[in-house]
């Protein structure tokens, strides 16, 4: 090969290498435009998207898990002794198992549907069968005088006639789902009509909602973000205008492009109200990374800790003049009854609520509330919720089993872990369509630059070896 030839080769080879360079860095912004176009269309609510399937009806079973408080002493506590608790579970069931129902897409946007509610009993993911009974707190008696005040003395002789007393022996199935109470059946109908009760009563056959959330297809950064609920746009059980605010999604999905220096907002109509999760940590999950935001301890705080949750304090003798942290007044969202939720054994909670019985251990291993999401898609691939339900009365000298008591309880009922996970082949969906073109897009990339630069500096740096020798001879 002449010389002439050699040189024509390298400076082909160096304008070749520089274009492969130049369409490696050109491939950088047009590939995230790609990503970010296919995103966006198959983010949106709508049928046909990836997002709308999955949106229906959750592609992973969720489970909900209950461990319920036994009472060890139910007579000492009756006679001013300290309660002692024993977790029994986890009882579990399949839950949001139902596609959407009555799904409408609106002219502004965004789409109507409700979420039905149906529970199915798992028995090889419990510790045996939801006949179990177990002895629990009466939470028909145990209400009753924060729902009916001005009656207590009729309420006791409704208490005494009815042989129930402040413990019950009860199954896990009619303490979760509804039984028919003795108590209440004692209550004239005039007073009080619906004479079953049970934690989550009513719940199969029943559905929540509406929600009405924007479908994304005119702003992808709004897709899921809840608009109003119940025909509402904010709350009406909080003190002001900030609490009162339904800010985020159900947590089911977010909006792509997650941020972790931001907080995710959620609203759940269980605690009714919003609340956030703060950015923990990144990880993989089956070949798929993963951001994990935790809900933080602040955002149970008391107000003291916390200002922004000065609208959440609605009881000052309970609350400690509001200084007390952990747990949430649910009387104004649940007809007056005395629920109080919080964290399960009293996690991020005031002391004095975990010594106020015995058996209690928190930990945040186990108790605390987290969503992992794909940061791009911004879909949920992993969560935990976990709440403890808690009824909260105290002694009266006006009904006989009340009136020993050492002092005012906020009294674990149970605590559940709502949770799900993506599964095998859902990943396997997943990592095809979205994160492998990712990649072979990312490695396209990398590989034009790389190889663009390489020859690029091997062609011109012996371009210009060969002309200075050239010079020289």
């Amino acid at each position: 090969m002449s010389c002439c030839n050699k040189k024509c080769w390298l400076i082909a080879g160096s304008i070749i290498g520089g274009l492969l360079a130049i369409l490696g860095g050109v491939l950088m912004p047009v590939g995230d435009m790609i990503i970010e176009d296919k995103i966006d269309e198959e983010a949106v609510i709508e049928e046909g998207t990836i997002a709308y399937d999955n949106w229906l009806v959750t592609g992973s079973p969720v489970y909900r898990h209950f461990w319920i408080f036994q009472v060890l002493n139910p007579d000492e506590i009756l006679n001013a002794g300290k309660p002692r608790l024993q977790q029994k579970g986890p009882y579990t069931y399949l839950v949001r198992h139902l596609p959407k129902s009555n799904v409408t897409q609106n002219p502004n946007h965004t789409v109507y549907f409700q979420q039905p509610n149906n529970a199915i009993f798992q028995p090889l993911m419990s510790v045996g069968s939801e006949e179990e009974v177990l002895t629990v707190l009466n939470i028909a008696v145990a209400a009753a005088p924060a729902i009916f005040p001005t009656v207590q003395g009729l309420l006791n002789s409704f208490i005494k006639n009815s042989n129930s007393s402040l413990f019950q022996r009860r199954s896990v199935k009619e303490l979760l789902w509804g039984y028919v109470d003795p108590f209440l059946q004692a209550i004239p109908d005039i007073i009080l009509a619906d004479k079953t009760t049970g934690v989550f009563y009513p719940y199969n056959g029943t559905a929540d909602g509406p929600f009405i959330v924007f479908n994304g297809k005119d702003d992808i950064s709004k897709v899921n973000l809840i608009n109003k609920y119940k025909g509402e746009s904010t709350l009406s059980y909080w003190k002001d205008e900030y609490c009162n605010m339904i800010n985020g999604t159900d947590a089911a999905s977010f909006p792509p492009f997650i941020d972790k220096k931001k907080p995710l907002y959620f609203f759940s109509s269980e605690i009714c109200r919003s609340i956030y999760g703060i950015f923990e940590k990144e990880y993989m999950q089956k070949g798929i990374k993963l951001y994990r935001f935790i809900v933080p301890s602040k955002a149970l705080a008391s107000p003291v800790e916390n200002p922004d949750n000065h609208c959440y304090c609605t009881e000052m003798e309970l609350s400690r003049n509001c200084t007390a942290a952990g747990v949430l007044d649910l009387r104004s969202c649940q007809g007056g009854k005395p629920v109080f939720l919080s964290l399960p054994h009293f996690l991020h909670a005031s002391q004095f609520l975990v010594d106020s019985v015995i058996g209690l251990k928190p930990n945040e291993e186990e108790h605390q509330t987290f969503v992992d999401v794909e940061p791009v898609t911004g879909f949920t691939m992993h969560f935990a919720k976990r709440l403890q339900v808690n009824i909260m009365f105290q002694p009266t000298d006006k009904i006989d089993v009340m009136s020993n008591l050492q002092s005012e309880f906020v009294f674990p009922v149970l605590w559940l872990n709502e949770t799900a996970i993506i599964g095998e082949e859902s990943a396997k969906t997943f990592k095809s369509g979205v994160t492998t073109p990712m990649k072979v897009l990312e490695v396209i990339q990398i590989l034009f630059l790389c190889l663009g630069i390489v020859l690029f500096l091997a062609c011109s740096i012996t371009l210009c070896v060969r002309r200075s020798k050239e010079r020289k001879a």
